[in-house]
């Protein structure tokens, strides 16, 4: 089982930096015990202009037997010779995939104290597998790889090249080169796609396999176009570790939207109107009506669900009538960011008092979510895929239940007072869809009715009175009566 990566190198960096990468030195063959056998580093070539770095993987078959199975697995005598016969010394998988993980570990993780530039930037790569499973055949592998920034080569190898009517083997010899990518990167989608693409792992697959496929996959799994593929395969085809998969890449992905990395399009100024003065970003505007809807409304206790960075709390929390404010996010770096845009290590303890910020998901019930007097969900529910509104739906209008819940979403009717947005593009690339104001309001009116709520319609930004305004805001409030209902039954 064998696998190759080099680079080129140029007169000021040279190409036997690759030793630095991978933390092993170009001058010597090295060799690690593996639980299936032992794997050697050695380098082929090993120049200023080219370097290249070889992983071997020598298999012990009875290894194979006594910690686990081969492919091969119950009672059949057929099964049970696989155990001994099959093809895990000689072609890639997930064998190889965690040899590449315990030997590259530092690399897999773009750490290199020496090289920390180089870790960090770009190479020329190439890699190079002769023998890869591949169910689904050279199409899937180029379309495993290819989104990722991948040049693909996948050649099919014959069953026998003295025998070309017997035609092609399910393996075929992996070529990839990028410009693009880095080492660390590099590694990511081996370590993944290796076993995707054998659709068989050597050992049993546990709910820690969920952790370890979303950190390999940090930034490239969620918007990959065979996400739903590759997580199945990955994870043995387990459905209910292929689910939380899942849904924590939809969460994550959901949090990453946050004013700030929203395109400028949504967060730019209003068409010119011909004064000289500067308008007021769309950003501000809706975060001042949601403000203004909240004083209205009369609510002290205020949740901000998906609250990204902070923005909202930190403005709320300059009204001293609103006593408790709550920011709700799934992504842990989002709350970090919030928690030093807050200053919450330096903040006095009566306004501290005032604050809370936690992890959670939209799309499950929580009983920390209960007993708030408002919820806010401002530029939230166009981020998730339409099957996955109701789950979010019901977490807040029919499990948290607070008494006034403002949503606010972009009007895709006044796209096209955007000059710089081209016809029939959304405003922003993860938006998974953007409503009319019929649209909106079908939805709104429906979720009021289900729920017991009341719901009406503000506009957020210049009201166009052909396409509307940019933003549309819907502001649920509980009915009377069903307060008073919740309020006996407590």
């Amino acid at each position: 089982m064998f696998l190759t990566i080099s680079t080129r190198g140029t007169a000021a960096l040279p190409a036997t930096d690759l030793g630095y990468l991978l933390h092993k030195h170009p001058g010597k063959a090295q060799k690690f015990s593996t639980s299936y056998g032992t794997a050697h580093v050695f380098y082929p070539e090993a120049d200023a202009e080219r370097c290249t770095a070889a992983l071997l993987l020598e298999v012990d078959p009875l290894a194979l037997v006594r910690r686990g199975k081969g492919k091969g697995r119950g009672g059949a005598p057929d099964a049970a010779l696989a155990q001994y016969v099959n093809d895990r010394p000689y072609a890639a998988s997930s064998l190889l995939a965690v040899a590449l993980s315990a030997v590259f570990s530092s690399a897999l993780r773009g750490v290199c104290a020496a090289r920390p530039e180089r870790a960090a930037a770009p190479l020329p790569l190439r890699v190079e597998v002769p023998a890869l499973p591949a169910r689904g055949g050279p199409d899937l592998v180029r379309g495993l790889f290819g989104p990722l920034g991948w040049d693909v080569t996948a050649e099919p190898v014959a069953l026998d090249g003295e025998f070309p009517e017997w035609g092609d083997s399910r393996y075929v010899r992996l070529v990839l080169e990028s410009e693009a990518l880095t080492l660390a990167e590099a590694l990511r989608h081996l370590y993944v796609l290796l076993p995707v693409l054998d659709d068989a792992k050597h050992y049993w697959v546990s709910s820690d396999e969920v952790d370890k496929l979303l950190r390999a996959g940090d930034g490239w799994l969620a918007g990959h176009p065979e996400q739903q593929l590759i997580t199945s395969r990955y994870l043995s085809r387990r459905w209910s570790l292929t689910r939380a998969a899942t849904e924590r890449l939809e969460l994550a992905r959901l949090a990453e939207a946050d004013d700030s990395q929203v395109e400028a399009i949504d967060n730019a100024v209003e068409p010119e109107t011909g004064t000289e003065e500067k308008p007021t970003p769309l950003a501000v505007r809706r975060r001042d009506a949601i403000i203004e809807a909240l004083r209205a409304c009369g609510a002290a206790r205020v949740l901000d669900l998906g609250c990204g960075q902070g923005r909202l709390v930190q403005e709320l929390l300059k009204d001293a009538r609103f006593t408790e404010v709550a920011g709700v996010d799934v992504s842990v770096r989002a709350l970090t960011i919030a928690a030093r845009r807050l200053k919450l290590d330096r903040m006095g303890e009566r306004q501290a008092s005032r604050v809370q910020l936690f992890q959670g998901s939209l799309a499950y019930t929580d009983k920390r979510l209960k007993g708030y007097d408002a919820a806010v969900l401002s530029e939230v529910i166009e981020h998730l895929d339409l099957p996955r509104l109701p789950a979010l739906e019901y977490a807040v209008f029919g499990h948290a239940r607070p008494r006034t819940v403002l949503v606010t979403t972009p009007n895709v009717e006044y796209n096209v007072r955007w000059e710089s947005l081209p016809a029939g593009h959304v405003r922003h690339g993860d938006h998974r869809f953007e409503w009319t104001r019929e649209q909106f309001r079908t939805w709104a009116g429906a979720v009021a009715e289900r729920h017991g709520y009341g719901v009406g319609f503000r506009p957020v930004g210049p009201d166009d009175p052909e396409v509307g305004p940019p933003t549309q805001m819907a502001v649920f409030t509980l009915h009377t009566h069903a307060n008073e209902k919740e309020a006996k039954a407590a």
